[in-house]
């Protein structure tokens, strides 16, 4: 083993390719026989162990083998249903949103998370859209829902009317 003026030892960088294999959660280690440090008095070198770390991706987020990803929906998608194309890591697919489905509702895609032995599942999970009410003809298409329907959002809140 190589050591600096100071006494400590030196440690010498190299490249190496790793194969990841499929399935790998982050936190695992992956251990590479013979490229740690030398041993000492001539023995040979131990092994290097990495650490998985997923580097975050701008549409999914990583729970153990399976992904979740937000999908906006339209108000009249969530309220009505609709069939909507997704993008997923296996390609696009056409998911049905049921009706009346709330903000927040998760729909599971089986098999379509991090492939592994099981594979993981992909998880949409609904984000409710609204439409801006930035022009004439938005802000009175609102009145009119307003008038038409008879919600109160607040109805369970007891005794705030």
């Amino acid at each position: 083993m190589e050591y600096d003026a100071q006494g400590r030892p030196h440690v010498r960088e190299r490249t190496l390719n790793v194969r990841i294999p499929a399935g790998v959660r982050e936190g695992q280690f992956i251990r590479l026989a013979g490229q740690g440090s030398p041993g000492t008095g001539g023995a040979e070198n131990g092994d290097l162990y990495l650490e998985v770390r997923f580097k975050p991706h701008p549409r999914y987020r990583v729970d153990g083998r399976d992904l979740y990803m937000d999908l906006p929906v339209a108000p009249w998608e969530a309220a009505l249903g609709a069939t909507v194309r997704v993008p997923t890591p296996l390609g696009p697919v056409e998911v049905t949103v049921p009706a009346n489905s709330r903000h927040g509702r998760r729909l599971r895609l089986k098999g379509r998370g991090i492939p592994a032995s099981p594979p993981g599942d992909l998880y949409l999970v609904l984000d409710v859209v609204w439409p801006r009410a930035d022009t004439e003809k938005a802000r009175q298409a609102y009145k009119k829902l307003a008038q038409e329907l008879s919600f109160d959002p607040r109805r369970n809140l007891g005794g705030v009317r």
